[in-house]
């Protein structure tokens, strides 16, 4: 019976990459996550049994937290975490109704290693084009929701990189989160991450055809190609440029999302994109 303590997995799922998104912490022992290290999209591990400890770390957050199973480690979790003030409920079913039901799941050992404030830390080059501003869009509404930008010159990602450890780099050439043959960066973290639903691959053909400037590939091409060129000459910097390229890929992806729903039915407006 569904209780206002649990969230199912649907529900969550809807939930992720929108504003409205809850903290989410894996809270499995080890020996269950070894067994399978994947994490739900933007979940953070926290130990379960050791709830108690830091609980406290998320006062008048929402937050929802998952288990194995959904039983004693992750309900008791919650349970922690509501008398620390936070908004706490715990996922129905667990780690293994997720799975079950065939949701996305990332690899953790994909992830980039967490600064001490628990953030993952990018740098790709300065005025992010196309490709590079929805890679921002994707990390921080499906991995890391805190992740932090480094924008320099491109001559200089590889040595920001190698200079300071547990920095990423992404979009440039030779690098692991880059093209590969006549994939885009976005393509190559969608497949790397386990993210390649059926939306994100519509997306995905959108933004290969508007940053490689063909726009047979899909109807929509045009349009992302003129909103993006409009935001690069009018934001006074990249970081305001990833602020408002995300509302942009918000939108095309709901967009995604809701023609998946209805294949049969063409969103209105989808000629004139």
């Amino acid at each position: 019976m569904t209780t206002s303590n649990s969230q199912s997995c649907e529900t969550l799922w809807s939930l992720v990459g929108t504003t409205g998104c809850p903290v989410i912490v894996d809270a499995r022992t080890d020996d269950d996550f070894d067994a399978d290290p994947r994490l739900v999209p933007t979940a953070i591990r926290r130990p379960g049994l050791e709830a108690a400890d830091w609980a406290d770390s998320f006062p008048g957050r929402s937050v929802v937290v998952y288990c194995d199973g959904g039983l004693k480690i992750s309900q008791a979790t919650a349970a922690w975490l509501r008398q620390a003030g936070a908004g706490a409920s715990y996922l129905k079913g667990g780690f293994q109704a997720w799975r079950a039901a065939g949701l996305p799941l990332v690899p953790e050992a994909k992830l980039p290693s967490r600064d001490g404030n628990g953030r993952t830390v990018w740098v790709t080059h300065e005025r992010p084009e196309i490709d590079g501003l929805a890679c921002s869009w994707l990390i921080r509404c499906f991995v890391d929701p805190a992740a932090l930008f480094l924008f320099v010159e491109s001559t200089q990602v590889h040595r920001v990189a190698e200079r300071y450890p547990g920095v990423t780099p992404f979009g440039v050439v030779d690098v692991f989160w880059g093209r590969r043959d006549d994939r885009s960066t976005f393509e190559t973290m969608l497949a790397e991450l386990g993210l390649a639903t059926e939306p994100m691959k519509r997306l995905a053909g959108i933004v290969r055809g508007a940053d490689t400037a063909q726009p047979d590939l899909a109807p929509e091409v045009a349009g992302l190609l003129a909103v993006s060129r409009g935001l690069s000459a009018s934001a006074a910097d990249d970081l305001q440029m990833v602020a408002q390229g995300a509302m942009v890929y918000d939108a095309l992806y709901r967009w995604a999302c809701a023609v998946e729903e209805e294949p049969c039915v063409e969103p209105a407006g989808r000629a004139v994109a």
